[in-house]
């Protein structure tokens, strides 16, 4: 009942394998000229399945036209990737390639069989009956809030219950769910559900947020991992030695009397909340906690020896109740994570350098053994001017692994073997003029932000020499000339010039900079957030592309677009909505 063909569409090689309710078995399999006769009658011709060598050619044209009376379909795609379609259910094959045939037919014997059903979803559906019951005796359970509608949610999907089957496999399995949020709306409310997909992690019912991959493989290493205790068990003081010695973060140790003790639950719920920043220890030992100076039921932050000084102390500890909130545990941890000047480098920044002002002297930072009193010797230069200003981040960084932010300052070419700068909270950068570094200089450069004396680097392409299309070109230079403009209302795009969405968009951004073109109030503008800095932290640039509407006299209070398509009609809808300087337009008129 099934003939073998293979087919190919674009850059997609497809091997399809179809069921067929011909009574005659023998005569099943059509030849190559009743293809042709097929192919021949066809009327429109890109609706024709061509064949080439025994093998259907198909396209995005005919490929639907073409399975949709067909029960079961196998396709191989070129990466290759093997799925079994029947009618709508589409699974992976997954089956051995180096066996090829026999497995594949094998595979699809099965699927086309006129009782088979697919399996059911891994997957757990959980409603408002049955949400708080499967989340509450769940040791750890992952649960996706998502829209039906939802783009990324349908791509999520399969990855998702792919996830869920692995998960399922171990012991214990780690259960992963779902929820339609647009159908439990109390649920979505309950959980601050604002867009999707949203992934939360529970524990006994407790929320933590997710913030792993979205792929199966990634899902399931981050959930093995996250189902694992989020502090780890110190037993031997030298364990706590060659922490100090070698270490490179933060010391994080709680000393409790055992398991049962109801602070060391606090620090446990406490060390979930931070547990992908940070790495938690706990000791039940006398010893080690005699050694960090601390008494059973207290938690000590401490930094490894190359991060102390003689400006700070050298641990900080804090009290631990059962009545202790995991909320106030968190704040300390987070208030004494940082060293007065710290190691910034690729793999902390976002987690450790995210507050701001943040003061970062540029050198080569090497704490092996060779190069570690040079390090230290300009280390110490910084740590005289960081103990005077403690409302500042102060960092160093080694100038090979930021060359793109000192080439962005304009000072890869300064000459000097130290160079430093201050990022600040509105996303503006400072560059110290290069001369002989030493702790005055620097205390000169920071005391001169502090006064507002100082002007920002602005990362920006050259000015364009013409600018009169529908469309102006807004580079970092003329940010503040063109978008901040009092007189003026401004649409402007942030774009990237390899997203797809930007690149999909660009025709109708430049039919509507032609619609208002005639308008001397309304500029319609554009740029490239990858190549300039935004100088005003009110447009926040989080994604592309990103559009505002920066009306004239109230700059400060942009208004994004959000949540409608991006066509003609809602965006021009947009302006109309918000313009202040806006008269008739030639189609009005």
């Amino acid at each position: 009942t099934a003939w073998c063909l293979l087919a190919l569409t674009g850059a997609e090689k497809l091997l399809g394998i179809f069921h067929s309710d011909s009574s005659n078995k023998e005569n099943a399999i059509e030849d190559e000229e009743e293809e042709e006769e097929d192919d021949e009658e066809e009327e429109d011709d890109d609706l024709e399945v061509k064949e080439e060598n025994g093998v259907l050619v198909l396209n995005d044209a005919n490929f639907d036209n073409f399975v949709a009376d067909k029960d079961t379909v196998l396709l191989e795609f070129y990466q290759p990737r093997v799925y079994v379609a029947s009618r709508f259910y589409v699974s992976d094959y997954e089956g051995s390639r180096t066996q090829g045939r026999l497995k594949i037919v094998a595979k699809v014997r099965e699927v086309s069989q006129p009782d088979w059903t697919p399996p059911p979803e891994v997957t757990l559906v959980l409603t408002k009956e049955n949400f708080d019951e499967v989340v509450n005796d769940a040791d750890i359970i992952l649960v996706e809030f998502y829209a039906p509608w939802c783009g990324h949610c349908k791509k999520l999907a399969p990855e998702y219950e792919k996830a869920a089957k692995e998960l399922s496999k171990r012991s214990p399995p780690i259960p992963l769910a779902k929820v339609d949020a647009t159908a439990e709306t109390d649920l979505a409310k309950r959980f601050d559900v604002s867009g999707y997909p949203t992934l939360k992690i529970f524990r006994k019912g407790r929320p933590f947020d997710y913030n792993g991959p979205r792929e199966k493989y990634g899902i399931v290493d981050y959930m093995i991992e996250q189902s694992g205790p989020p502090s780890k068990e110190i037993l031997t003081l030298k364990q706590v030695q060659e922490f100090l010695k070698d270490g490179d973060d933060v010391i994080i140790i709680g000393a409790f009397k055992g398991e049962s003790d109801p602070a060391y639950q606090q620090y446990q719920d406490a060390a979930n909340n931070l547990r992908e920043d940070y790495k938690f220890h706990h000791t039940f030992s006398t010893e080690i906690a005699k050694f960090l100076k601390v008494s059973q039921g207290q938690l000590v932050v401490m930094q490894p020896e190359k991060f102390q000084s003689k400006y700070e102390p050298r641990s900080h500890v804090m009290d631990v109740q059962g009545s202790t909130e995991d909320l106030a545990i968190k704040d300390f941890v987070l208030k004494h994570a940082l060293p007065l000047v710290g190691h910034r480098k690729a793999s902390n920044d976002a987690k450790r350098y995210t507050r701001r002002p943040l003061v970062v002297v540029y050198y080569s930072v090497d704490f092996s053994f060779d190069y570690r009193a040079a390090t230290q010797f300009w280390r110490s230069k910084v740590l005289e001017v960081a103990k005077d200003f403690p409302e500042y981040t102060f960092a160093i960084a080694d100038e090979e692994d930021y060359a793109g932010e000192v080439k962005d300052l304009g000072l890869s070419e300064s000459g000097e073997d130290v160079n430093a700068a201050i990022l600040d909270e509105s996303g503006k950068k400072f560059a110290m003029e290069p001369e002989e570094f030493d702790s005055d200089t620097l205390r000169e450069f920071v005391t001169a932000f502090k006064k507002g004396k100082l002007k920002p680097v602005i990362k920006s392409q050259p000015v364009p020499k013409n600018n009169k299309g529908p469309v102006k070109v807004v580079v970092g230079k003329t940010f503040d000339s063109i978008v901040m403009d009092p007189k003026k209302d401004v649409l402007i795009e942030f774009y990237a010039p390899w997203c797809g969405h930007c690149k999909q968009l660009e025709p109708v951004y430049n039919s509507l900079g032609k619609k208002y073109k005639g308008q001397k109030g309304l500029v319609i503008a554009k740029m490239d957030a990858t190549a300039n800095d935004v100088p005003s932290d009110r447009y926040k640039v989080e994604g592309f592309p990103t559009i505002y509407f920066a009306p004239s006299g109230d700059k400060k209070n942009p208004v994004k677009f959000e949540g409608g398509d991006r066509d003609l009609e809602h965006l021009s809808k947009f302006i109309e909505e918000h313009a202040t300087k806006l008269g008739r337009t030639k189609e009005e008129l």
